[in-house]
């Protein structure tokens, strides 16, 4: 049970309800980051805040961008899994794993990335916008998981819910998704302390 009266949506989407004003902020940076042209695909970027949501057992997180890199990667839901695992063990590129690696360590403390992980990761091909693209997502999605645990919001357990959120998601966007979600929600129905 929520921890504060926050309405009755999973996950992010009741503290972006209850505070819209700061939800519009948070959708645009996530949105930048996961979505924009860049180098690295949706689904590798997705990978990224999956994998740093886990490694925080932030269920809410690495559940829906789990099932958003999945939609992006074919529902390669597998792939996502030994991600969340073990990423030395996944199917992705050398380059990805370098990412990671340095995604893991901004998850422990950002000090923990050094000048040999940020080397490793160029000798495999990252630029330096995708070297500094993971550090931001890997810094912001310990702020999403902490503001969705903090508050203790309601994390459904369903696997179906998420994948269908996912493709949503995947499809249309984080600003278009939850814009809508906090528009239509009709005079939120609140979880009481």
């Amino acid at each position: 049970m929520p921890h504060i009266a926050l309405p009755n949506l999973p996950g992010i989407r009741g503290p972006m309800a209850f505070r819209p004003e700061t939800s519009k902020p948070l959708n645009e940076l996530v949105e930048v980051l996961l979505r924009h042209p860049n180098s690295l695909t949706p689904g590798e970027r997705e990978l990224i805040a999956t994998y740093v949501s886990s490694q925080n057992n932030c269920h809410y997180c690495q559940s829906i961008h789990g099932a958003i890199a999945a939609a992006h990667l074919g529902g390669d839901e597998e792939l996502v899994q030994c991600v969340k695992d073990d990423f030395h063990a996944a199917d992705v590129s050398p380059k990805m794993k370098a990412l990671l690696n340095i995604a893991g360590k901004v998850q422990q403390d950002g000090k923990n990335v050094t000048p040999e992980d940020v080397a490793a990761a160029r000798a495999e091909g990252a630029t330096d916008l995708e070297i500094h693209d993971t550090v931001l997502i890997a810094a912001a999605f310990c702020m999403y998981n902490r503001y969705v645990d903090g508050l203790a919001t309601v994390q459904p357990q369903d696997p179906s819910l998420y994948r269908e959120r996912g493709k949503m998601v995947a499809r249309d966007g984080y600003v278009a998704a939850n814009l809508t979600n906090v528009a239509s929600a009709p005079a939120p129905e609140l979880v009481a302390r």
